[in-house]
């Protein structure tokens, strides 16, 4: 067995499963319903019409690309990547309600599952008959859909449960919830793993999903700013506008430079959902809530959503204000508080030059 499955390059670790699959579903999470929602309400706001046709294709393959993009990370064979499409479709769809058939959070969740079993069913026979062009899509298929058809909506229901929790509870402890959800949050988006597929198969999104930009912002921003003096102007972009993963490295070799940042987050949380009630409500749901600034997703996010509120009839207008706290969160603050709080750890050897450098 051990052969077989080293010669059909199918490995159960966490790493595969937690790390690379998932850090691959967000990407195609982004290349479809992110990218979707910020072409369509780039379209609605300047009243063009084929941006938003186009928004709306991008966002109704979201559960393909999902599947598609964890096919490529577990190096499946052509025909199991190419019948993913099929499965990714069905669990993203399936995933999507809940257990009693109201609209669920998910669908980003099911496709990860589903498309892992479906991928290592398909890896599993590929090549080994000689009609393979029938008996691997075959498999991979029958293999994922029926798998959704049967667990899919109890995933949808689970997710839904925990993102629903998580954002009674910021709404009953803003405070208490702001700090966690912003320093959880915030610290997924530099370990090696995805804040924005978590925060997307959570359905993270109102108060908790303003918390979690916050986090997310100063864990970017901050060690953007915070490591300037070592990787100048292309550091800044590349964390500030890129992402705070580059860093881990460094966080390895010396755990502390990650104080700052995430001191700062657990400023930031709380101010966002205390002082300015910051909310993520974007319509792509909480994909955006895990995204920070990177290629300022989270700050489009949070736009959209005032877009689609307004467009509701729940919030009368966007005021200078809404923009002045926006501002503040995802920018400002991140940067001021970290840069703040590392001069002490400087002074206390906490944090030596070189600590932060890029290679």
């Amino acid at each position: 067995m051990k052969e077989f499955l080293k010669r059909k390059n199918i490995v159960f670790s966490a790493k595969r499963y937690g790390i690379d699959a998932l850090g691959a579903m967000a990407q195609g999470l982004f290349c479809s319903l992110l990218i979707g929602t910020i072409v369509k309400t780039l379209g609605q706001q300047f009243s063009i019409p084929f941006l938003v046709e186009v928004g709306g294709y991008c966002s109704a393959m979201s559960g393909p690309a999902m599947a598609c993009a964890i096919g490529y990370a577990l190096q499946t064979p052509p025909l199991v990547l190419f019948s993913l499409a099929t499965v990714g479709y069905a669990a993203n769809a399936l995933g999507s309600t809940t257990l009693s058939g109201n609209p669920g959070a998910g669908g980003p969740l099911a496709v990860l599952v589903m498309a892992i079993l479906a991928a290592e069913c398909g890896k599993a026979v590929s090549k080994e008959t000689k009609v393979d062009i029938l008996v691997t899509p075959l498999v991979t298929i029958l293999a994922g859909v029926g798998a959704s058809a049967l667990v899919a909506p109890a995933i949808g229901t689970a997710a839904s449960s925990v993102g629903d929790f998580v954002k009674w509870a910021t709404i009953q402890q803003p405070f208490l919830m702001g700090i966690l959800v912003s320093v959880v949050v915030g610290i997924a988006l530099t370990l090696p793993i995805s804040s924005a597929a978590i925060c997307a198969a959570t359905g993270l999104t109102g108060l908790a999903g303003g918390a979690a930009v916050a986090g997310c912002c100063a864990q970017m921003v901050g060690f953007a700013v915070l490591s300037f003096r070592e990787n100048r102007w292309g550091g800044l972009v590349s964390q500030g506008l890129g992402t705070s993963m580059l860093q881990m490295g460094n966080i390895v070799r010396n755990p502390k430079i990650w104080i700052p940042p995430t001191l700062a987050s657990a400023i930031t949380g709380p101010i966002a959902t205390c002082l300015f009630r910051l909310q993520m409500n974007d319509p792509a749901g909480g994909v955006a809530s895990g995204m920070g600034t990177c290629g300022m997703v989270g700050p489009i996010g949070v736009y959209a959503g005032w877009v689609n509120d307004v467009a509701m009839g729940v919030k009368d207008a966007i005021t200078a204000a809404d923009w002045a706290a926006l501002l503040l969160i995802c920018i400002v603050l991140p940067a001021v508080l970290t840069w703040l709080i590392g001069i002490p750890c400087r002074k206390l050897g906490w944090i030596k030059d070189g600590d932060l450098k890029l290679d």
